[in-house]
């Protein structure tokens, strides 16, 4: 018995350089090609995961980002982690502020990727690394 949606398949992108953030990019839109996500979906989902794997490079000093596909029973979806041993954030409550910025990117920050997916899910604390989850779901027809 499975209380939640179960991760069907995955692959994990190291993310040692921007070479990596472009990998990680080009796997979550053939993936969410692969699990059929609308157009914009898609591009949410995209835009999301180029922040997050750039936050995981820049801030992180690297990591990793593993991709996968989800399946509740009911629809299936795309779920990406991104983790690293970095510094962590010491404020995640401002990190999530609309504006916020602790360099230069996309300009979205954390708050701008967590409005583009259907979940989203950090786990930090100062000199613990970082961990966010994020899921987008396909919409029924």
């Amino acid at each position: 018995m499975t209380s939640g949606p179960e991760l069907t398949t995955s692959q994990l992108v190291t993310i040692s350089s921007d070479a990596d953030v472009v990998r990680v990019r080009q796997l979550v839109r053939t993936t969410a090609v692969a699990v059929a996500l609308s157009l914009v979906d898609q591009t949410k989902l995209v835009t999301a995961a180029s922040e997050l794997a750039r936050n995981t490079l820049v801030y992180g000093g690297g990591g990793g980002a593993e991709v996968g596909v989800v399946d509740s029973g009911r629809r299936r979806g795309i779920r990406i982690v991104f983790s690293d041993d970095g510094p962590g954030i010491a404020n995640l409550d401002l990190a999530l502020t609309d504006g916020y910025t602790s360099g230069s990117g996309l300009g979205l920050g954390l708050g701008g990727a967590r409005r583009l997916v259907d979940e989203f899910e950090v786990e930090t604390g100062a000199g613990q690394g970082t961990r966010v989850t994020i899921t987008k779901w396909a919409r029924s027809m």
